[in-house]
């Protein structure tokens, strides 16, 4: 499964999370792979997607980081599994 993650970084302060992450690295445990991240232009919020065969894990993670970044967890799928999931000729909705 992938989850969008959106970290809200304390007080909008960047510095406690890069120091942890650069003294102890992602903290992530077996099981949770990190795919990619990128971060708002005010380093405010990071937008992050990760992939495990269980919530559990992005759980534990998340534990390792709740003192100083609030977490938005989104399971998300691809656009192309999300394309493949809609059947083709339907209609959308009309207003």
């Amino acid at each position: 499964m992938l989850f969008m993650i959106v970290e809200h970084y304390k007080d909008g302060d960047p510095v406690p999370v890069y120091q942890r992450f650069r003294e102890r690295g992602r903290l992530a445990p077996d099981g949770l792979t990190y795919i990619s991240s990128w971060v708002d232009e005010p380093l405010e919020r990071c937008f992050q997607v990760m992939e495990a065969s269980d919530r559990r894990l992005v759980e534990e993670w998340i534990a390792q980081w709740s003192d100083i970044v609030d977490f938005e967890v989104v399971p998300v799928i691809t656009s192309a599994e999300a394309s493949a999931r809609v059947p083709r000729g339907v209609e959308p909705p009309k207003d």
